[in-house]
């Protein structure tokens, strides 16, 4: 079997990364018909197409993604001979991971902690909205998205939604602002409350559970960021609504206490793939194969 033409990978690597053939050519001092022969005896040597035209950029398809992962590699490893730096031989593999910006980060570190550290792992983490991870998951920019709610899945972008675990919701608050207080509408009616914004699923049930009881809430915040939901129920801003995984250590550690569970109330944590060809393996690590 024929090896790979490293000249033709080098070409690949530049073209990837500029997304635009002329530029590249202009760049190398190459023909742009020169630097397309290039591309397309590479892209028959691997048996795949790695670009596809979308108006005038160049996009890399699911096969260029993972071409583009091992050229970086390949020629990081050439510059770090070059520049004689002492390294372990352990070849290292990309995680690209998006998460929700409003979505818990205990419950982040808590997906990515088998993987975090690893000498044969790089991990990039990306924040964005919904809509902006679901964009890169679907180009392939990101391997998996992780979120609150499941996305729909369709034809065109066939997403996977695995379920990784279901927790309560909780009313959460400072020792001093409980006392031991159990009652829901006791502790809804008297207290203060910092509760999600109103897209939010949790926000949708609680309105409903106050509905029920016949209590109209004091609304201290109304947050998004479940990382400020935290610091705003450390501060004795109010009661939070919210699981009790966002504010584990300060759980553990008795800075706040949890009033009661809110009945019928979780919230479900997804990993979101797609059904690609080539999925990364560290992904199947993190879901235990889906």
């Amino acid at each position: 079997m024929a090896n790979i033409n490293y000249a033709h990978l080098r070409y690949f690597h530049a073209v990837a990364h500029d997304g635009n053939l002329t530029r590249t050519a202009e760049r190398m001092n190459v023909s742009q018909s020169a630097l397309s022969v290039q591309i397309r005896t590479l892209e028959e040597r691997l048996g795949h197409a790695l670009f596809e035209r979308r108006g005038r950029r160049l996009e890399l398809t699911e096969a260029g993604r993972i071409a583009l992962d091992h050229a970086d590699a390949i020629f990081q490893r050439g510059e770090d001979l070059l520049e004689e730096l002492a390294q372990s031989g352990t070849a290292r593999r990309a995680l690209r991971v998006g998460a929700v910006a409003t979505l818990s980060r205990n419950f982040q570190i808590g997906f990515l902690a088998p993987i975090v550290g690893r000498a044969d792992v790089d991990v990039i983490l990306r924040s964005g909205s919904p809509a902006e991870l679901m964009a890169a998951l679907d180009q392939i920019a990101l391997d998996v998205v992780l979120t609150n709610r499941p996305p729909e899945r369709d034809a065109v972008t066939p997403r996977i939604a695995h379920k990784l675990s279901e927790d309560t919701v909780s009313l959460v608050g400072t020792p001093d602002r409980v006392k031991g207080e159990t009652d829901i509408a006791t502790l809804v009616s008297q207290h203060p409350l910092i509760l999600p914004g109103s897209d939010s699923p949790i926000r949708t049930d609680f309105d409903a559970l106050a509905a029920r009881l016949g209590v109209r809430p004091q609304i201290a915040a109304e947050v998004d960021d479940m990382a400020m939901m935290r610091l705003l129920v450390r501060s004795d801003a109010g009661l939070g609504v919210l699981p009790p995984i966002v504010v584990r250590d300060e759980l553990a550690s008795g800075r706040i206490v949890e009033a009661t569970a809110l009945p019928g109330m979780s919230e479900t944590f997804y990993a979101v793939t797609l059904d690609r060809r080539f999925p990364n393996p560290l992904v199947a690590e993190l879901i235990g194969g889906g």
